[in-house]
């Protein structure tokens, strides 16, 4: 019998025909994942906003770009910044992803008040990282021994719409004073110090996570004071900004012989609602399940414990799948 045999234009075009078949089932592949972003447009490189080389946020940030490289399919770069508010600002324009913020920044923010003009719409939270306390230094001589005392004075408040401002006119208005009632100078935490040591300032608010290396080096030549606040005027802060939480800066620290009782609003990552809920799920897990690798000391109390406090603005979807797969809920 004489065999059939496919002309090569057949073959061809059955090839033709398998290739289309194979390629029909794509045309979902590049769909959104939901809320929360693409993951088709996640970048292969994160940018990770802290702030200035000298603070706390750029070497730990470090140590989070480390880890995140190591634990999900992207990598990241810690890059240093002027911090809270510029970082904000970056998020919510795309220029970076991720970003090292205050909770009370953060919600000002969202809410379009104080140093924001309008409300960010594209800025989400991963979760709370450590305390950073509100410090009123003074010297131990100065005769300021509550924050009612500031009245009159030259007291440093940070840079207008800077987080240190706003904590200083907050904590005034819950103890009946005003910025209109102590003599303000608009000084960094460096100026501040150089201040109290020459003389030239009674008193300053310090927003920093404890000890603050510009006040250690003040206590190296001067009796360091930091003034208290009483427990019915941290209840009311708290009950009027709730992104507020009780504070101690423990004794020994700065050489003082007594524990004082503060406040802090709390450091956190904020993350863009344009990364995917897979990306930010991986990242939120990495970083609170390898926080004790860190070689830093403010990784103690990186820990789900504490992941939600003080936060006061939406989580993004991929980290609030991680917490509620570990049972952590935010407190509103």
């Amino acid at each position: 019998m004489k065999k059939k045999w496919l002309s090569p234009l057949a073959l061809i075009f059955a090839l033709f025909l398998f290739l289309a078949a194979c390629g029909g089932d794509n045309n979902d592949s590049s769909e959104g994942d939901g809320d929360g972003g693409d993951s088709s447009t996640d970048p292969d490189m994160l940018q990770l906003a802290t702030g200035g080389t000298s603070g706390t946020y750029y070497p730990l940030g470090g140590e989070m770009a480390n880890i995140i490289s190591k634990n999900t399919d992207v990598s990241a770069n810690a890059i240093s910044s002027n911090a809270s508010a510029e970082n904000v600002i970056s998020i919510e324009n795309g220029d970076v992803d991720i970003a090292f913020v205050q909770t009370d920044v953060v919600a000002h923010a969202v809410e379009g008040i104080n140093a924001f003009d309008e409300p960010v719409e594209h800025v989400l939270a991963l979760g709370s990282l450590y305390p950073e306390t509100v410090q009123i230094v003074t010297t131990g001589d100065s005769g300021i021994e509550s924050v009612e005392d500031l009245e009159g004075r030259t007291v440093s408040v940070g840079a207008p719409g800077s987080g240190t401002y706003i904590n200083a006119e907050q904590i005034l208005e819950v103890h009946g004073l005003t910025i209109d009632d102590i003599d303000a100078q608009n000084l960094d935490f460096g100026e501040s110090t150089g201040g109290i040591q020459d003389g030239n300032i009674d008193a300053a608010f310090i927003t920093a996570g404890t000890p603050t290396g510009a006040v250690e080096g003040l206590s190296a030549t001067v009796d360091v004071a930091i003034v208290p606040f009483t427990q019915d005027k941290i209840d009311e802060l708290v009950d009027a900004y709730p992104y507020y939480a009780p504070d101690t800066v423990e004794a020994g620290t700065y050489g003082l012989e007594e524990d004082v009782e503060t406040v802090a609003v709390l450091a956190m990552l904020a993350v863009s609602d344009s990364l995917s809920e897979d990306l930010v799920y991986d990242i939120t897990k990495a970083l609170y399940e390898n926080a004790e690798g860190m070689a830093h000391e403010k990784s103690s109390f990186i820990t789900l414990d504490n992941a939600l406090d003080g936060i006061g603005i939406d989580l993004h979807p991929g980290a609030q799948k991680y917490f509620d797969e570990e049972g952590i809920e935010l407190d509103n």
